[in-house]
């Protein structure tokens, strides 16, 4: 049975919420925000960064980009750089797979030109990692429930997160 043109909008529309959720994530860790973490997770949202690292609730996610670490990283010349992702939608939850990169200023490197651009050392990708975001329709919005991310170094979990995203993405049907 084919989708209604209502049915079909809404999951438009809950895509782009859920791009704009996401594409928040950079900038807001970027620049400290904490409010951004406290209003994008549910209240006992989960973020799973591997090696034991992550926090529990959306205050505790929040308060990671004030700790001294993060902020020393900000004044540095911290840039999370992320891909579109791929999201899918399934009623009241959804799932989305994403690329991120974590880029900072080469210091180090001979400064170079480039027509038009200026003089500059240059950046470099720190680390390249997949995400996988849980998503929940609250009365709030989209909330994610939880995120986990996992360094794109050739390991098997990160392998996973991409193999899962390709096993959904072969199950979804196009709009027409």
């Amino acid at each position: 049975m084919s989708e209604s043109f209502d049915e079909r909008l809404r999951k438009v529309e809950d895509t782009l919420a859920i791009y704009r959720l996401i594409a928040s994530h950079p900038p807001a860790a970027d620049t400290g925000t904490g409010d951004y973490y406290r209003n994008a997770f549910a209240a006992d949202g989960t973020v799973d960064l591997g090696g034991g690292k992550g926090a529990v609730g959306n205050e505790a996610i929040a308060a990671v980009v004030s700790t001294p670490e993060h902020q020393a990283a900000i004044a540095g010349g911290l840039c999370h750089f992320a891909g579109l992702p791929y999201v899918e939608v399934d009623g009241d939850t959804a799932v989305a797979v994403s690329y991120l990169q974590i880029i900072a200023p080469d210091r180090d490197s001979a400064a170079k030109e480039l027509s038009g651009h200026g003089t500059s050392t240059g950046f470099r990708i720190h680390r390249a990692g997949a995400n996988v975001w849980e998503l929940a329709r609250t009365a709030d919005g989209w909330k994610v429930t939880r995120r986990k991310l996992r360094p794109l170094d050739g390991s098997k979990e990160a392998q996973e997160i991409l193999r899962t995203a390709f096993a959904r993405l072969a199950r979804v049907t196009p709009i027409r």
